[in-house]
């Protein structure tokens, strides 16, 4: 009746099952608990100490509750790149079940049915969790908008833990997911080294229902490097927009802030290439065009930008 092998394998973690599994009756459970030697954390599922469980430990025990289950969304990827990693942090344990099955929520954990589960799980991990392709798409599916989703693949692509190529493949084996078209739009862009989905962001979303001149696209241009293309040229105004699709290798977060402050800087007049995001050509594209607008005027532009029905009353603030 000696369970030490199960605490040590599963972080001091152990379920009621596991235990009766082990030999021991539900007696010598109950006595356990009674002398502190074993504390519950969620029904059925108890801890070897009287201490704030860890994070892994709080891990362990939503997926015993649960079982057979395993970490899913943040929880799988903050699992995969390590305990360490607050970021991922949610104050939820997420963990999935087969599809089939019905279970409620307990304080802390945050239960998920999903098709398919059994194939999509990494069982030999401790505790076991979706794979990290499968956790990587689920987590942009579910996101609040399209630049968090972008932001949870260049997250994953940039500390090289896939690939888009990977990611792409891996979305497109998926019968049913949220953000299909975009997901794969943006996926394969990066997979291919192309930046479209960007582009049409900007013209379809930022230039046109602004009234903003629109520039030579692709514009050739030489360099010390050689020739290369600009992705819009404005020569009538000293202007050059580029279009920055990649997935970024530092925080998304702060690659964003950067090219707002890029683009704040071009208002000021201390710049006259503009380098643009996803964030600023489809989350805030009324706020960059009137920014950009004032660009232009400022370099020789006579007109300014139009309110399109999508502005916001007070996006003219925005400069």
């Amino acid at each position: 009746m000696d369970f030490s092998t199960l605490l040590r394998d599963q972080d001091g973690v152990v379920a009621r099952r596991q235990l009766l599994d082990e030999g021991l009756t539900p007696t010598v459970v109950a006595r356990l608990v009674r002398r502190g030697e074993l504390v519950p954390l969620h029904p059925g599922v108890f801890v070897d100490h009287n201490g704030p469980p860890t994070w892994q430990q709080q891990t362990w025990a939503a997926v015993l509750h649960a079982g057979p289950s395993a970490l899913c969304l943040e929880s799988a990827l903050r699992a995969a790149e390590g305990p360490g990693r607050r970021s991922r942090a949610t104050g939820v344990i997420h963990v999935a079940i087969d599809c089939e099955r019905r279970l409620h929520d307990v304080p802390g954990v945050r239960v998920h049915r999903m098709a398919g589960f059994a194939d999509r799980v990494q069982w030999n991990t401790g505790p076991p969790r979706l794979r990290y392709d499968e956790s990587v798409l689920d987590v942009a599916a579910a996101a609040r908008s399209d630049l968090d989703a972008v932001a949870a693949l260049a997250d994953a692509v940039g500390a090289r833990r896939t690939t888009a190529a990977r990611l792409l493949e891996r979305l497109r084996a998926r019968q049913r997911i949220a953000r299909r078209s975009w997901l794969e739009a943006v996926l394969a862009d990066v997979a291919h080294g192309t930046c479209s989905v960007l582009e049409h962001s900007y013209q379809s979303r930022v230039v046109r229902p602004h009234g903003l001149p629109v520039g030579i696209l692709q514009a050739p241009a030489l360099a010390t490097s050689g020739r290369i293309y600009r992705d819009v040229d404005h020569p009538d105004l000293g202007l050059k927009v580029e279009l920055d699709g990649q997935l970024f290798h530092t925080a998304t977060s702060d690659r964003d802030r950067d090219l707002e402050r890029d683009l704040d800087a071009a208002v000021d007049g201390a710049a006259v290439t503009v380098r643009l995001g996803f964030g600023q050509a489809h989350e805030r594209a009324c706020s960059t065009a009137v920014k950009l607008g004032a660009v232009m005027n400022r370099l020789g532009w006579s007109d300014e930008a139009e309110e399109c029905p999508a502005c916001a009353t007070g996006c003219r603030r925005a400069v």
